[in-house]
């Protein structure tokens, strides 16, 4: 700051605190006391206390533990009747403090047992249309019974464990507690009847082609699996009601699958029987995939799989996988699957992209789905970690996305005559990018998606953000020069349709996914755009991505919570963030910033009239006073048309001889004195604080942009102030220029004021245009 603008600081400064002690002068009725209400107030109310499990910091505590629980599995899939039968045998680690009375085994699939209570939870009403599939499934249809039918729970031993069934949950009753630092294995027998995903919703399931007669299989939450017991929970037994997906264990997986011999078989984990399960020409073609980085190899062509679906063989083969450190295993099968793969380099390892898909998905398909794979895995490992797994897989199925170690389901599909247009295009690249993703939220990164649905999809939607920014900038064939990838979510002017809603419609981001009415812009949307801010805007690039990429590497095969993550971001980067994590996370507010009003003023060394009264009151003259200079308001009393545009060493003697007495020659050389002096009062409606960006134009064209750090409203959270001195005339504000704030009204935002079209004058304007 140069030292006249220094000195005009001082003088306001004065004035500021004289009119302070005139008003603490002033006898006025006392208001009651209020809590502490600012927006910047620690979230100690909100955070849980840090402990030896998990550091104040965000990190794993020296006291950290997780549980395990390694799985060996026996799987038939029975294509003629869309039946599934399996035996397990868990081996459950008990690495917490605590001895365990009893274990929770998840049985998710009974969400669509007849006795379901998962249809009665909601109180909707008659809906304004529906398809021919939803309607009939929802009141003429009998209830599919798609539950577990549990025929055996064992011990070690072969002997019976009792059990008990609680809709969604099985609690395994144990002969005595399972110490601390002990193991117990146990067997489950099983079977289901798989859904048809593409009528009911399923996350997991078959799609019938009635065509060839042939069904596409993606099988997932096929098995009982283990609840997780943590220090913050306890036992995660909620139960699953269909949205709230899911909190799981890391183990060991050998699993073995046996499908017709026909059918194309992959899965999470490492193929232990290629050569008995690939034809010599597959063996070939796999080989060369693992060597090619440039484009995909295909392992089993069109033509083969169009050949493959007219045979039905009766014959079975079994596929072997083993899985090392994950927490869920899942599978796709069909005698339909065409299968490429690509090589990507990550650090010094090599990891494939895999696609597998029928021939209803080309050419679309063949064409983008393993290059949005290999983007996604470059991508994410390049703002987490190395992506630690041998692949990542891609599989086509209709109306789906859904996600698992390794492996993930896809929708994305041409016309039938092959053509496509840029929406179903983009639409299947986003989905394979958002769904590989997962990879690493919230399959490595472990966070408990039943209870917080945004730790897995809010930040896997910002990630996917720029994934899918990058896959723009390196595919030129798929997207035209000079163009942005259409991403449908992390822009922040796209969740102001969202967050200047219905408030009864809204709920805070931290709720649990069943209580929220819409899900997708509360747990995938909004965080995904409250964190891309948060990059772009707040904190920068380079601290934000440095904490971020601290979070996941502290906690990949691990189970961290909300806290961790916050406490992180803010441990890693040196920014104080629980203004923003209040406003966006744990509250409803919005964002709306605008211009309320500007004062232009002048400089004089005579007493402004405000000047003069508190002189009165205090029964002063000027020759009390110290040498001061004032700053007088145009529209204001103290107006004198001669001083207009002046600048202050020619208005004001007091500044001159301040100048001549306090600065060299040479300094006084370097001063550019300002001839224009604006008050401009910026109000906030809105309830979050954000930094104010400002961009003022002057009267020479010239612009100057200026953020002010969120701090501002500190002290008020309604409306501030700033002055500018400037050389020259300031003719036009506009805050927030580029929308980098998801501002959800821009009418406030500048000054003078713009004329705002109606809708039917805007309207009548686009028809003159046809």
């Amino acid at each position: 700051m140069n030292k006249v603008k220094y000195y005009v600081a001082s003088v306001l400064f004065l004035f500021g605190a004289m009119l302070m002690a005139q008003e603490e002068g002033e006898v006025k009725e006392r208001e009651p006391g209020h809590y502490n209400q600012s927006k910047f107030k620690q979230l100690y109310e909100e955070f849980s206390t840090p402990n030896t499990y998990r550091s104040a910091s965000g990190a794993p505590g020296p006291d950290y533990y997780q549980q395990q629980a390694d799985y060996v599995m026996d799987i038939q899939l029975d294509d003629k009747n869309a039946k599934i039968n399996g035996e397990e045998t868990i081996t459950y680690h008990n690495n917490s403090p605590d001895d365990l009375e009893f274990l929770w085994v998840q049985l998710d699939q009974n969400v669509r047992a007849k006795d379901s209570k998962s249809p009665l939870r909601n109180g909707d009403g008659v809906n304004m249309a529906y398809t021919a599939g939803n309607f009939a499934e929802t009141y003429i249809n009998e209830p599919f019974d798609g539950g577990f039918n549990i025929e055996a729970v064992t011990d070690a031993s072969g002997k019976p464990l009792s059990y008990t069934i609680n809709q969604t949950m099985m609690r395994v009753n144990i002969p005595e507690p399972l110490k601390s630092g002990e193991k117990l294995s146990f067997s489950v027998k099983w079977w289901y009847n798989i859904p048809d995903h593409t009528v009911n919703r399923a996350r997991s399931g078959y799609e019938y082609f009635p065509e060839d007669g042939n069904r596409a299989y993606v099988i997932a939450q096929f098995f009982p699996r283990m609840a997780v017991y943590s220090d913050v929970e306890g036992w995660q037994n909620h139960q699953f009601w269909g949205s709230g997906e899911f909190a799981l264990t890391f183990g060991n997986y050998d699993v073995s699958i046996t499908v017709p011999a026909d059918h194309i078989l992959d899965g999470t984990g490492e193929l232990q029987n290629r050569d008995e399960v690939f034809s010599k020409e597959m063996m070939k073609r796999y080989k060369a995939a693992k060597k090619s980085y440039d484009k995909p190899v295909i392992i089993v062509s069109q033509e083969e799989a169009e050949a493959a679906e007219k045979g039905f063989s009766t014959d079975t083969k079994t596929w072997k996988l083993k899985a090392t450190n994950v927490r869920d295993f899942a599978f796709a099968s069909s005698r339909k699957f065409i299968w490429d793969m690509q090589a990507v380099k990550l650090g010094n390892r090599d990891v494939m992209a895999v696609s597998l898909y029928p021939k209803e998905g080309n050419p679309l398909w063949e064409e983008m789905s393993t290059k949005a794979v290999a983007q996604t895995l470059v991508t994410y490992s390049e703002h987490t970690f190395d992506y630690p797994y041998h692949k990542a897989i891609s599989v086509h199925a209709k109306n789906q996305g859904m996600e698992y170690p390794m492996i993930c389901w896809n929708y994305g599909r041409p016309n039938e005559d092959g053509t496509y247009s840029d929406r179903v295009k983009y639409g299947m690249i986003s989905v394979i990018i958002h769904e590989v993703g997962h990879n690493f939220f919230p399959m490595i990164v472990n966070s408990d998606e039943r209870q917080w649905g945004w730790m897995d999809e809010g930040l896997d939607t910002f990630m996917q953000y720029l994934a899918e920014q990058a896959f723009g900038e390196n595919n030129p064939s798929v997207i035209a020069p000079n163009e942005k990838y259409p991403s449908r979510r992390g822009d922040p002017a796209k969740i102001v349709p969202y967050m200047a809603g219905d408030q009864s419609y809204i709920s805070p981001i931290m709720s649990n996914p069943e209580n929220v009415y819409q899900l997708g812009p509360n747990a995938y949307a909004k965080p995904a755009t409250a964190l891309n801010i948060l990059r772009e805007t707040v904190m920068g690039k380079e601290l934000f991505d440095h904490a971020f990429k601290t979070y996941a590497q502290r906690w990949m095969f691990k189970h961290p919570t909300p806290e961790d993550f916050f406490r992180t971001m803010e441990d890693a980067s040196a920014v104080d963030l629980d203004w923003y994590w209040r406003g966006w996370f744990y509250t409803t507010d919005y964002v709306d910033i605008g211009v309320k009003d500007v004062k232009k003023y002048y400089v004089t060394n005579k007493p402004t009239a405000e000047m003069k009264k508190y002189m009165a009151d205090r029964n002063l003259t000027e020759a009390d006073l110290v040498p001061l200079v004032y700053l007088a308001e145009e529209d204001s009393e103290d107006f004198e048309p001669e001083l207009k545009g002046k600048s202050p060493s020619e208005t004001s003697q007091n500044l001159k001889e301040f100048m001549m007495d306090n600065m060299t020659e040479a300094e006084r050389a370097q001063v550019k004195e300002p001839k224009f002096f604006y008050e401009i009062t910026f109000d906030k409606p809105g309830g979050i604080p954000m930094p104010l960006i400002v961009e003022y134009t002057y009267a020479d064209g010239t612009t100057q942009s200026i953020t002010y750090p969120p701090e501002i409203w500190r002290k008020n959270d309604t409306e501030v102030k700033r002055v500018i001195s400037s050389e020259k005339e300031l003719v036009g504000i506009v805050v927030d220029p580029k929308l980098e704030t998801a501002d959800i009204d821009t009418t406030n935002n500048s000054w003078p004021k713009k004329e705002e079209k109606s809708d039917f004058d805007q309207f009548k304007e686009n028809i003159k245009g046809e």
